[in-house]
């Protein structure tokens, strides 16, 4: 994507954004917005500031628990107090039970944040669920209002939230889905928030872009994680479909970390190299 032409840069409205901080990021390509490494910069890490939503297990464990071992200090927030704890307790990091879905829970995650560490450098913005809900005589409402509440309010939620605290060079990462790029018969709802989030993710990037804040969508396809049911599984099973593990989304997040992009989605799906999903241009007038 190409920078915001016809606006003037703004200038960030808090003080510790004008600090310069190193970019969350490897060693830089002059590959414009697009350009991408091939590993992370570890000291880039190390100190910074992480929150992780959904970080009680799956992915955003996976993704805490590296995070951790560069040395950064990580803020887990998760509904699931319990394991919340234990997973926060065994890499050494923080946690505050969060429900997504509710502003006033994202906003005291990164209070958390913010008091403990002075400011907040990435936000994972990861937690979400499966639908279960069609649209026809399986429609719930109650069902319907959680999943929205969770996918897609959970990130602007989160956003929202992190933004009065994140500094200049900080990353703002969404877990959205392959389901938020191609059409899923199977869960439309799902497909639909996911849908959404990739195109946030694609809006945000350039709008906050002159803020020194860069914000990345995490695309992957079916992974081992909770948010499979059973059914789900036996059917990929059947169908011979491969199942990402975590360890694999979580390296195709740090390969995404690394890179100078914004505004980007990334695609993880088994067997192939993660990397920005190419877009195509939409028609404009004539």
């Amino acid at each position: 994507m190409g920078a915001v032409r016809g606006r003037r840069r703004r200038d960030p409205p808090d003080a510790h954004r004008r600090t310069h901080h190193r970019r969350l990021s490897g060693h830089r390509h002059d590959q414009g917005r697009h350009g991408r490494t091939s590993a992370v910069n570890t000291d880039d890490i190390s100190g910074k500031v992480a929150l992780v939503t959904g970080g009680a297990s799956g992915i955003g464990a996976g993704v805490a628990r590296r995070l951790a071992a560069y040395g950064a200090h990580v803020v887990l927030a998760d509904v699931d107090a319990e394991a919340g704890a234990r997973t926060a307790e065994e890499i050494g990091a923080a946690f505050v039970r969060t429900d997504v879905s509710r502003l006033e829970d994202n906003q005291a995650a990164v209070a958390l944040a913010v008091e403990r560490h002075g400011g907040l450098d990435l936000a994972f913005l990861n937690a979400g669920v499966a639908s279960g809900c069609g649209l026809g005589e399986d429609f719930d409402l109650d069902r319907y209002r959680r999943v929205m509440g969770i996918n897609l309010d959970g990130v602007v939620f989160g956003v929202h939230a992190a933004l009065p605290a994140m500094r200049a060079g900080g990353v703002i990462v969404a877990t959205a889905s392959m389901a938020g790029i191609v059409g899923i018969p199977q869960d439309p709802v799902y497909a639909a928030n996911k849908h959404a989030v990739v195109g946030l993710v694609r809006s945000l990037g350039p709008q906050l872009e002159p803020l020194g804040i860069r914000v990345q969508g995490l695309c992957p396809s079916f992974a081992d994680t909770g948010i499979l049911s059973g059914d789900i599984k036996e059917l990929l099973d059947e169908l011979k479909f491969p199942i990402l593990d975590v360890e694999t989304v979580v390296d195709a997040f740090f390969s995404l970390l690394a890179s100078e992009g914004t505004g980007e989605c990334w695609f993880v799906v088994p067997g192939r190299e993660s990397r920005p999903f190419l877009f195509r241009r939409a028609p404009g007038p004539r």
